[in-house]
């Protein structure tokens, strides 16, 4: 008689070696990272040649089988490796999610007749759009996205707006994430949408004062430039709309909205140094538009109608780097000399944006890096600051549609605290919580410590830096770090909360956001100081964060990792090259990295109004500069780490081709067997793909990454 014990384990061990066999087969052959082919394109500026390998994988039209199978094999290998180790994926994202009320209603806002909000229902993806008269009055559904995007693999409503009549909706919707938007009408009493569709639109929006008419930006169909305003008569057909300006200058963008007194549509025309506005009475939505002020080179300025004080607010920077605030009557408008300042301009101030009230004026200014809320009389006398409480932390003016409202909305996170939104009343100055946001599940603002710090920058320069992590969890210099920047455009970065942020948080990272030069926190010339001929001040801010915080025992090194998107993804390129074996894992999302190329086309989405951001390559000065730091031209045989890139396909800003051949270029000369993964959503744009819980699985899967990068 056979030994039946024996066989079988003897199946048994054949059955293992033969799934290790099987196993190592995938690896071997699954695993094989994709390898395009070669076609070498010689570019020559200035002297200088540049030859790009993977230059064939521009294809404008996205129709290409070849460049469409390549970025498939892309997605294809990103999950090979995913699930040939430790998956997190699945268990994150439901982490993640679990976090989130399924069911929720934002705070609603006056407008009008109606107050406003908005709905998620359980396991939808995208919200409801509701109105109604008072609290106890019924609902009208105005727009159910969920319906709206059930046909569309992507689907995003960018933009909606009410008639001064309370019975007609005009919605902007995007169904690419090319962010090329239709427009479309619902007559609110019959709920029918029209059959009329106004398209190529920026999803900007304007009404006359009457509702008989319409106002809004087109795109120009290859660089998709905002640059004409057209007024629509409602009920007509859209070749018949007429074009009441024309911006000719592609190094301006154009858009259009009412004044939130509802009396006048503002066309305002912007560069990154210069911006101007146009008025049209809403009650005379025939006449053409005035200029407000003409623009001058240098001079950024943005108006605030205040009827109740028979003027006009200016927000500029004449003669003001952190901006002022003046006045002035329509009708000496064109006179700076005649101008009337309220606000005076402040060294250490910086002053963002301002809201008009019958009585009040309420200012959002940026001071020591933080933003702070003030409430001031008509005349400009201080009444009132509002006060927090974290070290860092971020607030901003909440829904605030109505110049005649007797309250002020605003909204108030920390990398602690959930977001609130508050109201102001402005007679007596009370202020009252309306709404925080709700995290499900064990979570106690008190189990994270919140920090603020300056680390000396090599050139002498004090750069701040937020960080976060669990006190319970933290242990001087043994935990993960991870240090996310932008630092462009003049935009902030804030030290606001993310739930999602928690699944980092809870297995004993510290979370850092570094405030480098390029975004705005101190003021304008913090700004100026990281654009054009100081861009390399961005990234040197960002290394010497990241060592500073190691050096004071806020992480531990070989477990540091960075992360950034679109022009954070050109940081994210540049620090690595710049210092390939200080970080562990880098992410960068939609990256912006092949610099040179890019800004070298005139014909690419944002060019040519970015040339004040980073220069123009046809001026060699710049174009020099640039090439000495433009991630794709300073690929090297570096030991890189590891590095997950995401793309959209029908991304508007950062084209799809940059980071598909940055990925290429890298694998191509990386010195390390570290992955470099590249995720393609393919039926998305700039955003990453549409609905609240589906945009959540990139996350997931981005800690997912860090998380095996830091075990391995």
């Amino acid at each position: 008689m056979k030994d039946w014990g024996c066989i079988k384990i003897f199946l048994l061990v054949c059955f293992f070696f033969s799934n290790i066999n099987q196993i190592q087969s995938k690896e071997l052959t699954e695993l094989k990272a994709p390898s395009p082919k070669k076609v070498p394109f010689i570019m020559e500026a200035h002297g200088i040649e540049r030859v790009d390998n993977y230059y064939w994988m521009r294809d404008d039209s996205r129709k290409s089988k070849k460049v469409l199978n390549h970025l498939k094999r892309e997605n294809e290998y990103l999950e090979d490796w995913f699930t040939s180790g430790q998956d997190l994926r699945k268990k994150l994202f439901k982490e993640i999610t679990d976090r989130i009320p399924k069911k929720e209603d934002s705070v609603p806002i006056r407008m009008g007749a109606y107050e406003y909000y908005r709905r998620y229902k359980p396991n939808k993806e995208h919200p409801i759009y509701i109105r109604r008269t008072n609290k106890n009055a019924p609902e009208q559904v105005l727009l159910d996205v969920n319906e709206l995007a059930i046909n569309s693999d992507f689907y995003q409503l960018a933009n909606w707006s009410i008639a001064p009549t309370e019975q007609e909706l005009a919605y902007a919707e995007d169904t690419t994430g090319r962010r090329q938007y239709s427009i479309r009408f619902k007559d609110l009493l019959s709920g029918e949408v029209s059959a009329q569709v106004i398209k190529d639109t920026s999803g900007d929006m304007a009404w006359s004062s009457d509702s008989a008419y319409f106002f809004y930006v087109r795109r120009d169909p290859e660089t998709l430039l905002p640059f004409q305003v057209y007024r629509h008569s409602m009920g007509s057909k859209q070749s018949e709309d007429v074009l009441i300006y024309e911006e000719h200058d592609p190094t301006f963008h154009v858009s259009v909205g009412n004044s939130r007194s509802m009396e006048f549509i503002e066309i305002d025309i912007s560069s990154t140094n210069s911006s101007e506005t146009l008025l049209i009475k809403s009650s005379n939505p025939l006449e053409k538009p005035s200029v407000f002020f003409p623009r001058t080179l240098n001079h950024l300025y943005s108006v605030e109608h205040d009827p109740e004080q028979k003027r006009f607010l200016i927000h500029s920077n004449w003669k003001a780097k952190n901006f002022r605030l003046l006045e002035t009557v329509l009708a000496k408008s064109k006179k700076r000399s005649q101008w009337k300042e309220i606000i005076p301009h402040r060294d250490h101030v910086l002053l963002q944006s301002v809201l008009a009230y019958p009585k009040n004026l309420v200012l959002m200014e940026r001071e020591s890096g933080l933003r702070k809320l003030r409430i001031l009389d008509q005349n400009g006398k201080f009444e009132k600051r509002v006060s927090f409480n974290d070290p860092s932390y971020t607030a901003y003016l909440a829904a605030n549609p109505e110049y005649k409202s007797t309250k002020f909305y605003y909204g108030y996170s920390s990398m602690r605290s959930p977001d609130s939104i508050y109201s102001i009343d402005l007679k007596n100055g009370r202020k009252r919580k309306l709404k925080q946001a709700e995290v499900k599940g064990p979570f106690s603002p008190s189990l994270y410590k919140v920090q603020r710090k300056e680390i000396k920058g090599r050139d002498g320069t004090l750069i701040p830096v937020s960080f976060v992590y669990r006190r319970d969890l933290y242990k001087k210099g043994k935990n993960p770090l991870f240090v996310y920047g932008y630092g462009s455009y003049g935009i902030s970065v804030d030290a606001g909360f993310s739930s999602t942020r928690l699944s980092l948080l809870d297995r004993g990272f510290i979370f850092a956001i570094a405030h480098v030069r390029g975004g705005q926190e101190l003021g304008r010339h913090w700004y100026e100081d990281g654009k054009t001929f100081n861009k390399l001040n961005t990234f040197h801010d960002f290394i010497d964060v990241t060592k500073g915080l190691l050096k004071l025992g806020f992480g531990e090194k070989g477990r540091i990792y960075a992360g950034g998107g679109s022009a954070g993804g050109l940081l994210m390129g540049s620090v690595m090259n710049m210092e390939p074996n200080l970080y562990n894992g880098i992410i960068s999302n939609v990256p912006f990295v092949d610099v040179i190329t890019t800004m070298s086309d005139a014909s690419i989405p944002l060019t040519t109004g970015e040339y004040d951001e980073w220069g123009n390559p046809a001026n060699k000065k710049e174009f020099n500069y640039m090439m000495r730091y433009s991630p794709y031209d300073n690929i090297s045989a570096y030991s890189y780490p590891s590095i997950l890139v995401t793309a959209g396909l029908w991304d508007s800003q950062v084209q799809y081709y940059e980071p598909a051949k940055y990925v290429a270029k890298l694998r191509d000369n990386t010195t390390s067997t570290n992955p470099i993964l590249f995720k393609v959503n393919l039926s998305a744009g700039h955003g990453g793909v549409s609905g609240r819980f589906a945009s959540l699985e990139e996350v997931a899967m981005e800690y997912a990454f860090l998380l095996r990068s830091d075990n391995n």
